[in-house]
């Protein structure tokens, strides 16, 4: 929605734009990336955005697990929520640098997390190809068409309110820029004749291009924590679990993968023993 948006103020400015998202296939908590083009002239170019003149990151935990950076032109510019300085967040790269605690705006306005929307206020701080104005003016249009006028409104002033918030500085460049790896093809990618070894993942015999290599663990909002104290060893959570991130050790307990586990909380529910417990955040 957001990409759409800023794509629709620069048209109100007599600019070319193109906005389109990119997700796999899981329906919630996985990272999603949504591209969006300006120009003055015709855009011809259908592709992803691999070289970005603009950054926005609306969920700060994106920096330890994405190489978000990756690309960044050094002339370009980073728009991150967060409740950080300019200068104590860390990109990897010294570009200019607006941050704004999104979050909160949109809790206090919109009365749910939802940072879409004022994000964009915070754009319009970092450059001026697409004015607050026009952001403000797509905003009140595209939802007021769906959510009417009043909706409209009040995520307008969400926009301003972030704009007014943001802090314009510069970005920390410490952390290195880990360059994507390459994709594990899946079976279907394979040539005929050509064979990719298996990998073992907690007892588990996993094929190449497997959803293991992607640390789902990080899109959780709820962490199980094990009271081994209280475990009969049932296994009933490890018979149950969807995701494959429960093994049993040797004396029949278990052990979470938190890399891979997404907290969807099954296993807290079927324990017969209460030795599951899940609590608040992707952290224990």
């Amino acid at each position: 929605m957001a990409a759409q948006t800023i794509a629709e103020a620069a048209i109100y400015e007599g600019l070319e734009a193109q906005a389109f998202p990119f997700f796999g296939a899981e329906r919630r908590g996985a990272p999603v990336m949504a591209f969006c083009r300006i120009d003055d002239k015709k855009i011809s170019v259908r592709t992803q955005v691999y070289q970005p003149d603009m950054l926005v990151v609306m969920d700060e935990s994106l920096l330890d697990i994405e190489p978000v950076a990756d690309g960044l032109k050094p002339n370009g510019s980073a728009v991150v929520n967060t409740k950080l300085s300019p200068d104590k967040v860390d990109l990897g790269i010294r570009v200019k640098c607006v941050s704004v605690d999104a979050t909160t705006v949109a809790l206090e306005m919109l009365k749910a997390p939802i940072v879409n929307t004022a994000i964009l206020g915070a754009m319009a701080k970092a450059n001026d190809i697409v004015t607050l104005e026009s952001i403000k003016k797509a905003i009140a249009s595209r939802f007021g068409e769906h959510l009417g006028e009043e909706a409209g409104r009040i995520n307008a002033a969400a926009a301003q309110a972030a704009y007014d918030r943001a802090v314009l500085g510069e970005s920390a460049a410490q952390r290195p820029i880990v360059k994507k790896r390459a994709w594990t093809p899946t079976w279907q990618d394979i040539p005929p004749g050509v064979a990719l070894g298996q990998a073992d993942m907690n007892g588990l015999k996993v094929g190449p291009g497997s959803a293991f290599q992607v640390r789902t663990g990080t899109w959780r909002t709820r962490t199980p924590r094990y009271l081994r104290e209280k475990c009969v060893r049932c296994a009933k959570c490890w018979f149950i679990c969807p995701d494959a991130a429960i093994s049993r050790e040797s004396d029949d307990h278990i052990q979470i993968d938190y890399d891979h586990c997404k907290g969807c909380g099954v296993c807290a529910s079927i324990c017969p023993a209460k030795a599951i417990e899940m609590a608040k955040g992707a952290k224990l």
